[in-house]
């Protein structure tokens, strides 16, 4: 697990955030475009996703199914009794389940939720020292796992599409010592397998975190395999079609005051050491990404562990949605509940060049 004090304190002065010297200056670059920037959101779209495993921690086959059906019995109640967006549907939120810990039963409590339209399940993966073969295969097992054995994930373009999280963040062997991955090239693999989009960043306080911030972007594998091809890339635009091997959508990154006598790193995570509050809430529509009108608000968290699975379905979630909703009537934005997928399909629709065929083969 990752360390929770974004900040680090000496004696005599205080030192930068972590890892400030691959994320601070992009940040500082974001803020000084949004404060020029005249137009404002009209439209927000708001992901839950889910680093969801219920055998983590070392958990035990038993404990694992009774996370399961706490969320089973308690998530289905908290969306019916959420605020609907503008559209009439109910919050949704995006299991991604991590490949090795996978179990019939356990996926089957998950695909419950799904059937019963408050939920979705994508791909999640924590390997280490991998080969290009072992994770081709890996994946593309448990896409046919999934989808014919539990009818989750769809087809574009009459493939299986899915979205990604990598585990530890180490997202195309980011890591400075190579562990958790071991695969260059991860990139170009995971657009060839069907990938749809990524959802890892942020990853702070990691040395994985890239050095694009708050922006939805295309990356593009480098050509000589070299580690962290999502360092740098091509921001999606309104109209500007596909401009790389992936699409990344990222969650918001930044810094925040006012509750600690030190600024803290606000990385959109909710958990039950940093649970939603209104003024992060604020902070997130400051800090998010948008494309054109359209504002897209990636959280995430790490639900189905006890610490922070009982703050989270035990009122955190209630709250957090009315809060959300309360800031977008503040600044008179349209709100739209959304999957990872249902996020993704907006901002597709966003960035099709004019012109092109609305119907993409989707099932």
């Amino acid at each position: 697990m990752h360390e929770t004090s974004p900040v680090i304190r000496s004696k005599k002065q205080m030192k930068l955030p972590r890892h400030a010297e691959i994320w601070l200056m992009p940040h500082l670059k974001d803020r000084l475009r949004k404060a020029l920037r005249t137009a404002r959101p009209k439209r927000v779209w708001v992901a839950i996703t889910d680093h969801y495993e219920p055998l983590g921690m070392n958990a035990s086959v038993e404990a694992a199914l009774g996370r399961v059906a706490k969320w089973r019995d308690r998530w289905p109640r908290i969306a019916d009794d959420a605020p609907r967006d503008a559209a009439g549907q109910r919050p949704q939120y995006s299991f991604f389940y991590p490949q090795e810990e996978y179990r019939r039963d356990l996926l089957d409590g998950i695909a419950e939720m799904v059937r019963l339209g408050v939920g979705d399940v994508e791909v999640h993966l924590h390997h280490d020292n991998e080969e290009r073969e072992s994770f081709i295969q890996k994946i593309t097992e448990y896409c046919h796992r999934l989808k014919d054995d539990h009818g989750l994930l769809r087809e574009q373009d009459g493939r299986t599409v899915f979205g990604f999280i990598h585990g530890n963040w180490a997202l195309d062997n980011s890591l400075p010592n190579g562990k958790w991955c071991g695969l260059n090239g991860e990139i170009a693999l995971l657009r060839d397998l069907g990938c749809y989009a990524d959802f890892t960043m942020p990853s702070l306080p990691s040395a994985t975190q890239g050095r694009v911030v708050n922006q939805i972007y295309w990356c593009t594998n480098h050509t000589d395999c070299r580690p962290r091809s999502f360092d740098r890339g091509v921001e999606a635009t309104v109209g500007g079609g596909r401009q790389g091997d992936l699409l990344m959508i990222t969650g918001p990154l930044g810094v925040r005051f006012g509750e600690r006598a030190l600024p803290r790193i606000e990385s959109g995570e909710v958990a039950g050491y940093d649970l939603p509050t209104p003024s992060r809430v604020r902070r997130w529509f400051d800090l998010a990404p948008t494309i054109g009108d359209d504002l897209f608000l990636k959280l995430y968290t790490h639900g189905a562990a006890e610490r922070n699975l009982e703050p989270l379905l035990g009122g955190s979630l209630s709250n957090l949605f009315h809060w959300i909703v309360e800031e977008a009537d503040r600044r008179g934005v349209e709100i739209h509940w959304a999957s990872a997928w249902q996020m993704y399909q907006a901002i597709d629709s966003l960035i099709q060049p004019a012109g092109a065929a609305k119907d993409r083969g989707v099932a």
